[in-house]
Protein backbone atom coordinates (compact mmCIF):
# COMPACT_ATOMS: atom_id res chain seq x y z
CA UNK A 1 0.00 0.00 0.00
CA UNK A 2 1.37 3.79 -1.17
CA UNK A 3 1.83 6.45 1.55
CA UNK A 4 -0.95 8.40 0.13
CA UNK A 5 -3.15 5.26 -0.43
CA UNK A 6 -2.26 4.96 3.27
CA UNK A 7 -2.63 8.81 4.64
CA UNK A 8 -5.95 8.63 3.08
CA UNK A 9 -7.30 5.26 4.61
CA UNK A 10 -5.90 5.13 7.98
CA UNK A 11 -4.14 8.19 9.15
CA UNK A 12 -2.97 6.93 12.14
CA UNK A 13 -0.80 4.21 10.97
CA UNK A 14 0.50 6.82 8.23
CA UNK A 15 1.72 9.21 11.22
CA UNK A 16 3.85 6.06 12.46
CA UNK A 17 5.36 4.96 9.02
CA UNK A 18 6.32 8.65 8.69
CA UNK A 19 7.62 8.83 12.24
CA UNK A 20 9.37 5.45 11.50
CA UNK A 21 11.31 6.36 7.99
CA UNK A 22 12.18 9.74 9.42
CA UNK A 23 13.89 8.04 12.61
CA UNK A 24 15.73 5.61 10.34
CA UNK A 25 16.89 8.16 8.05
CA UNK A 26 14.63 7.09 4.88
CA UNK A 27 14.01 10.15 3.53
CA UNK A 28 13.57 8.99 0.27
CA UNK A 29 10.80 6.81 1.08
CA UNK A 30 8.80 9.61 3.21
CA UNK A 31 5.41 10.96 1.93
CA UNK A 32 6.22 14.61 1.11
CA UNK A 33 3.42 16.32 -0.38
CA UNK A 34 0.94 15.20 3.11
CA UNK A 35 3.64 15.26 5.36
CA UNK A 36 4.38 18.96 4.21
CA UNK A 37 0.46 19.76 4.33
CA UNK A 38 0.24 18.18 8.33
CA UNK A 39 3.39 20.20 9.11
CA UNK A 40 1.69 23.57 7.88
CA UNK A 41 -1.56 22.58 9.59
CA UNK A 42 0.48 22.06 13.07
CA UNK A 43 0.98 25.86 12.71
CA UNK A 44 -2.22 26.98 11.34
CA UNK A 45 -3.72 25.33 14.44
CA UNK A 46 -1.37 27.37 16.73
CA UNK A 47 -2.71 30.76 14.84
CA UNK A 48 -6.45 29.10 15.16
CA UNK A 49 -6.08 29.02 18.80
CA UNK A 50 -4.72 32.17 19.39
CA UNK A 51 -7.77 33.56 17.61
CA UNK A 52 -10.25 31.59 19.81
CA UNK A 53 -8.24 32.45 22.69
CA UNK A 54 -8.26 36.75 22.01
CA UNK A 55 -11.95 35.86 21.12
CA UNK A 56 -12.85 34.52 24.33
CA UNK A 57 -10.81 37.23 26.30
CA UNK A 58 -12.35 40.00 24.09
CA UNK A 59 -15.79 38.66 24.55
CA UNK A 60 -15.04 38.70 28.32
CA UNK A 61 -13.73 42.04 28.19
CA UNK A 62 -16.99 43.70 26.22
CA UNK A 63 -19.46 42.04 28.39
CA UNK A 64 -16.86 43.28 31.91
CA UNK A 65 -17.24 47.09 29.93
CA UNK A 66 -20.82 46.76 28.98
CA UNK A 67 -22.86 45.24 32.02
CA UNK A 68 -21.10 46.78 34.87
CA UNK A 69 -23.82 45.09 36.85
CA UNK A 70 -23.15 41.76 35.81
CA UNK A 71 -19.60 41.82 36.38
CA UNK A 72 -18.62 38.81 38.48
CA UNK A 73 -16.01 35.98 39.50
CA UNK A 74 -16.75 34.39 36.17
CA UNK A 75 -16.09 36.79 34.35
CA UNK A 76 -12.61 37.67 35.69
CA UNK A 77 -11.46 34.60 35.92
CA UNK A 78 -12.29 33.65 32.76
CA UNK A 79 -10.36 37.00 31.93
CA UNK A 80 -7.29 35.77 33.14
CA UNK A 81 -7.19 32.12 32.36
CA UNK A 82 -7.65 33.76 28.77
CA UNK A 83 -4.53 35.81 29.11
CA UNK A 84 -2.47 33.39 30.83
CA UNK A 85 -2.95 30.90 28.40
CA UNK A 86 -2.37 33.11 25.10
CA UNK A 87 0.74 34.79 27.02
CA UNK A 88 2.11 30.38 26.98
CA UNK A 89 1.08 30.02 23.69
CA UNK A 90 3.29 33.04 22.53
CA UNK A 91 5.88 32.15 24.80
CA UNK A 92 5.91 28.94 23.19
CA UNK A 93 5.28 29.58 19.90
CA UNK A 94 7.00 33.74 19.56
CA UNK A 95 6.10 33.98 15.83
CA UNK A 96 3.20 34.69 16.69
CA UNK A 97 3.61 37.89 17.77
CA UNK A 98 3.97 39.20 14.57
CA UNK A 99 0.51 37.83 13.71
CA UNK A 100 -1.02 39.23 16.38
CA UNK A 101 -2.84 42.58 15.09
CA UNK A 102 -4.68 40.70 12.75
CA UNK A 103 -5.80 37.81 15.08
CA UNK A 104 -6.78 40.81 17.95
CA UNK A 105 -8.70 41.47 14.13
CA UNK A 106 -10.12 38.35 13.62
CA UNK A 107 -10.66 37.10 17.38
CA UNK A 108 -12.99 40.49 17.46
CA UNK A 109 -15.71 39.25 15.19
CA UNK A 110 -15.72 36.12 17.27
CA UNK A 111 -15.96 38.55 20.77
CA UNK A 112 -18.89 40.06 19.08
CA UNK A 113 -20.89 36.84 18.38
CA UNK A 114 -19.50 35.63 21.82
CA UNK A 115 -21.68 38.84 23.33
CA UNK A 116 -24.59 39.04 21.39
CA UNK A 117 -24.82 35.35 22.15
CA UNK A 118 -24.60 35.95 26.14
CA UNK A 119 -25.90 39.45 26.39
CA UNK A 120 -29.47 41.58 25.44
CA UNK A 121 -27.22 43.60 23.19
CA UNK A 122 -27.22 43.29 19.37
CA UNK A 123 -23.98 43.90 17.21
CA UNK A 124 -25.70 47.71 15.97
CA UNK A 125 -24.76 48.04 19.87
CA UNK A 126 -21.31 47.22 19.84
CA UNK A 127 -18.56 49.07 17.87
CA UNK A 128 -17.39 47.46 14.67
CA UNK A 129 -13.63 47.61 15.62
CA UNK A 130 -11.58 46.75 19.05
CA UNK A 131 -11.74 49.20 21.38
CA UNK A 132 -8.87 47.72 23.02
CA UNK A 133 -4.72 48.24 22.11
CA UNK A 134 -2.50 45.52 22.63
CA UNK A 135 -0.97 46.92 25.37
CA UNK A 136 -5.00 46.68 27.59
CA UNK A 137 -5.85 43.10 26.39
CA UNK A 138 -2.67 41.97 28.36
CA UNK A 139 -1.85 44.58 31.15
CA UNK A 140 -3.73 42.48 34.13
CA UNK A 141 -4.59 45.41 35.53
CA UNK A 142 -7.55 46.75 33.16
CA UNK A 143 -10.11 46.89 33.11
CA UNK A 144 -9.89 48.17 36.68
CA UNK A 145 -11.46 45.44 38.70
CA UNK A 146 -10.53 42.60 36.67
CA UNK A 147 -7.14 41.81 38.68
CA UNK A 148 -7.34 39.50 41.29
Amino acid sequence: MTSTVLYESDFYHWTLEQVERLRSGKLNDLDLENLAEEIESLGNQQRSELENRLGVLLGHLLKWDLQPSLRGKSWRSTIREQRREIKKLIRKNPSLKSYLDEAVIDGYESALDLVVRETPLDYKDLQKQCPYDISQIFDDNFPVGVEI
